[in-house]
């Protein structure tokens, strides 16, 4: 059995990495302050990111480590921009809870531009809703491990090439965002997602005319009208799509002949 790694081994290599107090600045760009409540949760004495030598700052131009919560609001947008544009190189940009990260449920909401990535590049992402005090501070022991890197200029090149199976096969992933999208503003996230899945499953099975006809049947021995509607809805998304396709292959052949 492999020996556990102390935390008092673990604290030495994170100091040996701190040269020097990493100072952290936060910017809400549009949450329920959870993830604010989360985050003064881990600088009490009771788990003391501060004996880390993480301190935080008033003023994105004294921080390393900018760390965003909330989704992306229009609002907020500019000034995000402008506290990611004034702070010193080398700086470490963290997107802290599932809002900041994709938008959260608030994602396809009129007034939300999703996660922070949608504006500027992302290093470290701390995943939850909100994250818990310990998954801050590993996050942004993650984070001081990139800002060293950044500071010496390493860089690691992967040797080794990772091949991800989709989801479905044979289905363009942008007509599967557009059908799951869709769902989701029909019928809401949770069975918005079930019902997508489901649709999908038709169109994997087959081309177009084939899933036309599977999808006629569908409705028709439907007992649940509304599902059915949602269905018929997805099913016209999907056709529209389709057809565009074609007259896009169409238009690329004629341009060769």
């Amino acid at each position: 059995m492999a020996k556990e790694v102390s935390i008092a081994d673990l604290k030495a290599k994170l100091k040996n990495v701190i040269k020097r107090s990493v100072y952290l600045f936060r910017v809400d760009c549009g949450g329920c302050n959870g993830c604010e409540i989360e985050i003064f949760g881990a600088i009490t004495p009771v788990f003391d990111a501060e004996r880390f030598g993480i301190k935080v700052v008033s003023t994105p131009r004294h921080a390393d480590i900018l760390l965003f919560t909330g989704a992306m609001t229009r609002a907020m947008r500019l000034p995000a921009i402008r506290a990611y544009e004034a702070a010193p190189d080398p700086k470490i940009v963290v997107s802290y809870g599932a809002c900041a990260i994709s938008g959260g449920i608030f994602h396809d909401c009129y007034s939300v531009w999703r996660g922070t990535e949608t504006a500027f590049p992302v290093d470290v992402y701390i995943p939850g809703c909100p994250p818990t005090p310990a998954a801050t501070i590993h996050g942004l022991a993650m984070a001081l491990d990139l800002l060293e890197q950044k500071i010496k200029g390493e860089q690691f090149v992967e040797t080794e090439v990772t091949h991800v199976t989709p989801k479905y096969e044979g289905v363009d992933p942008d007509l599967a965002r557009a059908i799951a999208r869709e769902a989701r503003r029909l019928s809401g996230y949770h069975q918005g997602r079930r019902i997508a899945e489901q649709y999908l499953q038709f169109v994997k099975e087959g081309d177009p005319l084939t899933v036309d006809q599977k999808i006629k049947e569908f409705i028709k021995q439907e007992k649940d009208p509304r599902l059915a509607e949602i269905i018929l809805s997805l099913h016209k998304l999907y056709m529209e799509r389709v057809g565009q396709y074609a007259r896009q292959q169409y238009a690329k052949q004629s341009k060769v002949l």
